[in-house]
């Protein structure tokens, strides 16, 4: 049954706010800093801000240039774009158009394409305009928002020798509600552990902080904080060279450019804002640039002096040469520790984007867990939601298994919350979990799934690889740990996988051999961690290490076998009518398209598919008014908050970067960052204090050209 995300709390991160030492000691002031940086434009080096990718509803509706040529896992250099509906040459800043959705056409929009075929594909993606790119010199320290960077037309954003901005090549999502999921990016490479320096949790062995100790003295200390994977997000953006940054800038850098400077000196803010206005210089009605403070004072304020207060230059690094010859001033310890600063900040800012207040929140429930308050159409949209498989994926009151410390916990609160007791994903707080795809009885990071959205060779989701040639996955790790190869094992969680939670038995205690799961005729054993509270205890057993390192060997394992190709983080579902365009490659404009894509049993048959839950649905195919009723209920979950910009959804103006001057046949050149890149097509958002805006966010829809 779904259910409400009212008094669910955010999964709270053990040291961030509490203990004897906490990181944080004002939280008002981190949250002020993290919305100041969020919608700083100064945060990129061309004008980008983290909000210009998340500024509508947490996703991005922007409509002109927003088109990457492939995939994020295929070669872009040897890519194409494909010819736009509109018959207009195909290339960066082409204006998406209602006829150019979705990107993959099927003959039948209803019925199964492997049945019916395609009558148009293509595979460019919709993603976000980012930066120029470059390589990075220096940074400003005063007045101007862009970094100076040795920059010339890309090789494949550009029109004639006029370069463009280049595009990302995966859909933005929302960031409202993100702070429940385990991981972030749809990849899930933000990690759930936040080690202060990088997105990689304790992947990264050069990760760490400076502390300053009481002697005066500094170290380098490994951070290890849980449940913060939004601040492990939040560090790949700003040094990201298609999202934010030119290449080789530092965090430490961005804290130089940054800390001196007033926050949002570029953007004026509201005096009703509900973290900054009584910060700013706005006046009711006339809203201001800036705040009356700097960056320094935000994070001193906001931040235990041990991370920021040593006063020597020298054991923190020093940016580059700007000049042959040339000796840069070394970081500050403040500096050094700017990703910790930044990350943590968002995270908290983030932490307050929580939508629990939709019509669907707001109702009462029956004593069948109906809400009664819902229109009969969207009462009966929900129970269309439950019958064709849509809440094993969506699932828990963020409508995603990806919020598994959430799950787990309400679910160990109270077992009746999750009725069905054939429930597959993990209720249990398991980081994986079994069930059948189409490559058999697959093992499948929980929160993830593999739906026939792209082609596997397109994107690999989470089957790709981290910076250290790693797998993203949990799910080779897992193996590994059963094998008792320690050095495969990158995640922590991954020691805490047990078998008894998993919906697909891994092994039995039995002599009955069984092709799928081990038996006493390969050797097994009860697993290594509490059984305590164990979903199913008869499950607990898994194979001796010898067992599974022989089950690895093998070329043709049933019992191994990873079930992750071509699998992404499942969205949020709250607020979906306003954060178009949908999936991870952004090829659907309307909800009208994502009910057809399963109504058909998806698009692509890829090689983990989950066909468990996305097949085709006849019924729906055959009656418009079901889809009718999915999508009233879809729409019951959109947050009033949300639609209108109200506090906490609030905002400082933003000027976004919507295209460039000229066409999709020519862009007129003379950018201020380099005479070669074009003008940008500017579009102010203005300012909205806590009371929120007058008119409701369009949709993606209603944006794009006729």
């Amino acid at each position: 049954m779904p259910l409400s995300l009212k008094s669910v709390p955010v999964p709270e991160v053990p040291g961030l706010l509490d203990g004897s030492e906490p990181i944080v000691i004002n939280e008002p002031a981190a949250i002020a800093l993290g919305k100041a940086l969020f919608w700083d434009v100064n945060v990129g080096s061309d004008g980008v801000a983290c909000a210009s990718c998340h500024f509508h509803a947490g996703a991005d509706s922007r409509t002109v240039n927003q088109i990457a040529p492939t995939g994020n896992s295929a070669d872009l250099g040897s890519a194409a774009f494909d010819t736009p509906a509109n018959g207009l040459p195909p290339g960066p800043n082409h204006r998406l158009a209602r006829g150019d959705f979705p990107f993959v056409q099927s003959t039948d929009p209803l019925r199964e394409t492997a049945l019916y075929g395609f009558s148009g594909t293509a595979d460019d993606v919709g993603g976000s305009a980012g930066t120029f790119g470059g390589t990075f010199v220096s940074v400003e320290l005063a007045d101007v928002a862009a970094d100076t960077c040795s920059r010339s037309p890309d090789a494949v954003f550009h029109q004639s020798a006029v370069g463009t901005r280049e595009v990302t090549r995966r859909n933005a999502p929302t960031v409202i509600t993100a702070a429940f999921n385990h991981r972030n990016f749809w990849d899930g490479r933000a990690n759930n552990v936040f080690n202060g320096s990088s997105g990689w949790g304790a992947r990264d062995s050069a990760a760490g902080v400076w502390v300053k100790n009481a002697d005066g003295s500094v170290t380098k200390t490994r951070l290890h904080l849980v449940n913060a994977s939004l601040a492990s997000q939040a560090l790949g953006p700003p040094s990201n060279t298609v999202e934010m940054s030119c290449a080789g800038r530092t965090l430490a850098g961005l804290g130089r450019k940054l800390l001196m400077r007033r926050p949002l000196e570029h953007h004026a803010v509201d005096a009703t804002d509900g973290v900054l206005g009584a910060l700013g210089f706005s006046k009711p009605g006339a809203p201001q640039p800036a705040l009356d403070t700097y960056y320094f004072r935000l994070v001193r304020r906001a931040v235990n002096p041990k991370y920021w207060s040593a006063t020597q230059r020298g054991p923190f690094g020093a940016p580059p040469p700007a000049a042959p010859g040339a000796r840069p001033l070394a970081y500050s310890q403040l500096e050094a520790n700017f990703g910790m600063f930044f990350g943590l900040a968002l995270q908290l800012y983030e932490s307050t984007l929580v939508s629990d207040d939709s019509p669907f929140d707001r109702s009462q429930r029956d004593a069948n867990g109906i809400p009664i308050d819902l229109t009969p159409v969207a009462v009966r949209g929900m129970a269309e939601f439950r019958n064709t498989h849509c809440n094993p994926c969506h699932v828990g009151p963020t409508f995603s298994a990806a919020a598994i410390h959430t799950i787990a916990e309400m679910f160990q609160a109270d077992q009746n919350v999750f009725r069905d007791t054939g429930y597959p994903f993990s209720i249990a707080g398991s980081a994986v979990i079994r069930l059948a795809t189409a490559k058999g009885s697959t093992m499948v990071d929980v929160g993830f799934a593999a739906t026939g959205v792209s082609d596997d060779t397109q994107d690999a989701g989470i089957a790709g690889k981290d910076d250290f040639g790693h797998p993203l996955s949990y799910v080779p790790q897992y193996f590994d740990f059963l094998a008792g190869n320690a050095a495969g094992v990158l995640d922590p969680q991954v020691a805490q996988i047990r078998a008894c939670d998993l919906g697909v038995p891994l092994a039995l205690n039995t002599a009955t051999p069984n092709a799928l799961w081990f038996t006493q005729r390969e050797g097994v054993i009860s697993q290594p961690q509490p059984t305590d509270g164990c979903r199913i205890p008869s499950r607990r057993y898994v194979p001796t290490p010898a067992a599974a390192a022989a089950e690895l060997a093998k070329p043709n394992s049933l019992r191994f076998v990873n079930g992750t190709d071509g699998a992404f983080k499942i969205p949020t579902l709250r607020n979906v009518e306003l954060t178009g365009p949908y999936m991870h490659d952004g090829g659907m404009a309307t909800l009208e398209q994502v009910i057809a894509f399963y109504t058909r049993g998806g698009t692509h048959e890829g090689a983990s598919k989950n066909i468990a839950f996305v097949f085709a649905q006849t019924h729906l195919a055959v009656d418009p008014a079901m889809r009718a009723d999915l999508l009233e209920f879809l729409k019951s979950l959109t947050d009033e908050r949300v639609r209108y910009e109200r506090a906490p959804f609030d905002h400082p103006e933003l000027v976004i970067l919507e295209g460039h001057g000229g066409d999709a046949i020519a862009a007129g050149p003379g950018n201020p960052p380099g005479a070669a890149l074009a003008t940008d097509r500017r579009l102010t958002i203005p300012a909205v204090g806590a009371a929120g805006r007058t008119t409701p966010l369009p949709t993606f829809e209603s944006r794009l050209a006729p």
